[in-house]
């Protein structure tokens, strides 16, 4: 039987709230207000217990890391109350990054992980990403199996006396210092590691001091040290900010985005805002997301500035030193899959268009087998997507020729850095693309079985045809109700998707155009989309 899930692109995200609710009630607070609760984050907990197997080895370790938001040490000491409860022994490991959470999986050889993080949402919001003993995000099996033991636990008669119930919300252990400890000397690994695949850091297009805002979050209190110590001066922005995501960081970004100079400055986001004119084409600073898991870089342009999005760095990394024959994904949303860029790059080169997600890169890009790489020298692997996600193979903790997978916005930065004196950025033709959302969306009317999916897609492929494109439907794993039409015409190629948004009450349209092709028609065609889309999916 089917079971609607909680997970939507990336773990579990909603408001918060401190509220003493009953099980039941929290569930409904999810689904129907976006809202997450203790209540649910301790059921939650319970039911992850009982549908995450053990791998050989790891027993019943469950490691879980936070970002700073102010509801969450309440939220974690839920969800640790459900899953000790239930049998399962917990490591605290504090506040870290998303990465961090991923590398220590790993390394305290854990069957699960999870992380408590709303990425790059703002600080009102709290989530949890869940991760298995191999470091990899959840699956959508995975997630339906256990949205179901949640809804079935939270039915049941489960009477907890208060002390025991006092006693279970307390970790196992407790490992504070850890993520300080080690996210920079696994960062100093990877560098190493991206020198020999990049080659060594050339500041020459690199404006100093290079200027990094890391959301107020994890990294900010060490990263522009770091970077300072292999050789290129870095000043943090975001250590004074209000709040983490506030008027800072990554998420306040679009891909393709510009600002004049005037726009900058009188802008009050904390990295913008300092930035000093400087000769176009040169980088003059980064911006991480709240939970530390991507990255996007800002060039100065002749009358200000720009983003250097994922697409534009994935083409620098893909043309710069030793970077031939590897294996590459990128999202729908990106503009390499779309084109086929990278593979036209080499012979050697695979490309694979997939869902919105990091994971969805991972899943792509890892052995068949779904567990690490077994290798003396690091996998050529890359996944994409242009808000800044990059996933790459990482040295596995304390086991050489072993490898994992992950997406790390610091570790984003490092191999950019060291391609951008060697990479042909100019060489990526991106072509042209237009992102446009509707906001305070009912998702659950956009569906494959709703008449609106159908009319929509009608309309697309009957627009396309009469441009004199040849259209068709594509379906990509993940995306359960994306509208995915790709058309061509001789060289050209133009793609609409529309999709809903995992993470907030919103649907997304987006238009994707190969170089050379005029972009007012299709507009027109996105504007009557959206239109239609209104209607049904805001009104009563």
């Amino acid at each position: 039987m089917y079971v609607s899930s909680f997970f939507g692109t990336d773990g579990i995200r909603g408001k918060t709230s401190l509220d003493a609710l009953d099980e039941e009630t929290a569930i409904r607070c999810l689904e129907e207000e976006r809202t997450l609760t203790p209540a649910f984050m301790r059921v939650l907990g319970e039911a992850l217990s009982h549908t995450q197997p053990a791998l050989p080895g790891t027993g019943g370790v469950v490691v879980i890391g936070w970002d700073r938001r102010p509801h969450n040490i309440a939220l974690v000491k839920a969800l640790t109350q459900g899953l000790r409860l239930t049998g399962s022994r917990v490591i605290h490991v504090g506040e870290c990054a998303t990465p961090t959470l991923h590398h220590a999986v790993l390394a305290f050889e854990a069957r699960m992980g999870c992380m408590i993080t709303a990425s790059h949402n703002p600080v009102s919001d709290s989530g949890i990403k869940v991760f298995d003993a191999n470091g990899y995000k959840s699956t959508r099996t995975y997630e339906q199996d256990v949205s179901r033991t949640l809804r079935q636990l939270a039915s049941e008669d489960r009477e907890v006396d208060a002390t025991d119930r006092a006693l279970a919300a307390q970790p196992d252990e407790e490992r504070f210092d850890w993520p300080r400890l080690t996210h920079p000397r696994w960062l100093q690994q990877r560098w190493t590691l991206f020198e020999a695949t990049f080659g060594q850091l050339d500041t020459a297009r690199l404006q100093e001091p290079f200027l990094l805002d890391c959301s107020g979050g994890f990294a900010a209190s060490w990263l522009a040290e770091w970077l300072t110590e292999n050789g290129l001066a870095c000043t943090e922005v975001s250590r004074e900010v209000e709040a983490l995501n506030h008027h800072c960081g990554a998420g306040d970004f679009s891909p393709t985005q510009t600002w004049t100079h005037e726009e900058a400055a009188a802008s009050s986001h904390a990295l913008l805002k300092q930035l000093k004119p400087a000769k176009a084409g040169q980088w003059v600073g980064a911006a991480l997301d709240g939970d530390g898991d991507r990255c996007l870089v800002v060039e100065a342009t002749e009358t200000g500035y720009k983003v250097v999005d994922g697409d534009a760095m994935g083409a620098l990394l893909m043309t710069s030193g030793a970077a031939r024959g590897w294996a590459f994904a990128a999202s729908i949303e990106s503009d390499v899959a779309l084109m086929g860029y990278i593979a036209s790059l080499n012979d050697e080169n695979t490309c694979a268009e997939t869902a919105v997600g990091d994971r969805w890169l991972s899943f792509y890009l890892r052995p068949e087998h779904g567990g690490l790489f077994e290798q003396e020298t690091m996998p050529r692997c890359l996944g994409i997507e242009d808000s800044g996600h990059a996933v790459m193979a990482a040295p596995y903790p304390s086991k050489s020729g072993r490898w994992s997978l992950v997406g790390d916005g610091a570790a984003t930065l490092c191999a950019v850095l060291l391609a951008s004196g060697k990479g042909r950025l100019g060489a990526f033709n991106r072509g042209w693309k237009r992102r446009v959302s509707i906001t305070e969306s009912h998702r659950e009317r956009w569906h494959p079985d709703a008449d609106i999916h159908g009319r929509v897609e009608q309309h697309l492929i009957h627009a396309l045809n009469e441009a004199g494109f040849e259209a068709q439907s594509r379906r990509i794993d993940g995306e359960d109700n994306l509208l995915l039409i790709h058309a061509t015409k001789g060289n050209h190629v133009v793609s609409y998707g529309i999709r809903n948004s995992g993470t907030q009450a919103k649907t997304s349209l987006s238009l994707r155009l190969s170089p050379g092709l005029e972009p007012t028609v299709f507009e027109t065609t996105l504007g009557e989309i959206k239109a239609m889309l209104v209607d049904v999916l805001t009104g009563n």
